[in-house]
């Protein structure tokens, strides 16, 4: 997520701009994992039957940027990968979302080890654009409301899920959309979020109506789903949403 103050079958040529280099997915001998299956990728998920397929690492078809108009200059690697670009801005689905829905997504954060705090692995998923769930290279440390896995600014995850740097990890996002009635919030915006098969949200009440850096906008309306550039080369896969009635 921003401080407020002051993925394809084929390869193709990288975007102008920072961009993961082979360093970036290597652990160096400096990095001791706290037990081996934080090294291990976490188990994808395939589409269940109905669900929007939002990315399946072919091309950019589903997403635009945030001005609806312009094409998403990121970069799509090989094995189904993109890849987020310094300085070529947010993504965000064509396609916009109400109600209730699960979100699954498939995300690694580079290895910084020069970086601190916000300045590792940053970027964050935006449920209808407005909600963010945070990721961050948070391995190891005790888990805060702006950490992997936050409901950011919002709720800090009830432990910390992450695995190690350079590993494929899983958010699985149960969101229920606000209820608005005459023009006025009734219920807010809730979140069950699952980190790597760990529930580490259930039913979270949104409080904000706009975390962070989100596109704000009509809470009444549907929305898009966001990823954040963030300056950081982080990498997803695999994104698909399963509407529920």
């Amino acid at each position: 997520m921003r401080l407020t103050l002051a993925l394809s079958l084929f390869l193709v040529p990288v975007a102008v701009g920072f961009a993961a280099d082979a360093d970036s997915w290597k652990l160096d001998d400096k990095f001791k994992p706290a037990k081996p299956e934080d090294m291990k990728d976490a188990p994808g998920a395939k589409p269940p039957e109905g669900a929007i397929v939002l990315f399946d690492g072919k091309d950019f078809s589903k997403w635009v940027k945030p001005n609806g108009k312009d094409k998403v200059k990121w970069t799509l690697r090989d094995g189904g990968i993109m890849e987020g670009v310094k300085g070529h801005g947010d993504i965000i689905t064509k396609e916009t979302f109400g109600g209730t829905f699960k979100l699954h997504v498939e995300f690694r954060v580079p290895y910084e080890p020069a970086g601190a705090g916000q300045g590792r692995g940053n970027s964050g998923v935006y449920v209808q654009g407005r909600y963010e769930v945070q990721i961050l290279d948070s391995y190891g440390l005790k888990s805060g409301k702006n950490d992997c896995g936050a409901i950011y600014g919002v709720a800090a995850p009830t432990e910390n899920a992450c695995k190690a740097p350079t590993v494929w990890q899983t958010y699985d996002i149960e969101f229920s959309a606000p209820k608005v009635e005459n023009g006025k919030k009734t219920e807010p915006a809730r979140m069950t979020v699952s980190h790597n098969g760990i529930k580490i949200h259930d039913n979270a009440p949104v409080t904000s109506d706009n975390t962070t850096a989100g596109l704000g906008g009509d809470i009444a309306k549907p929305g898009p789903i966001m990823l954040q550039d963030h300056g950081h080369p982080v990498q997803f896969r695999n994104i698909w949403l399963l509407p529920i009635k």
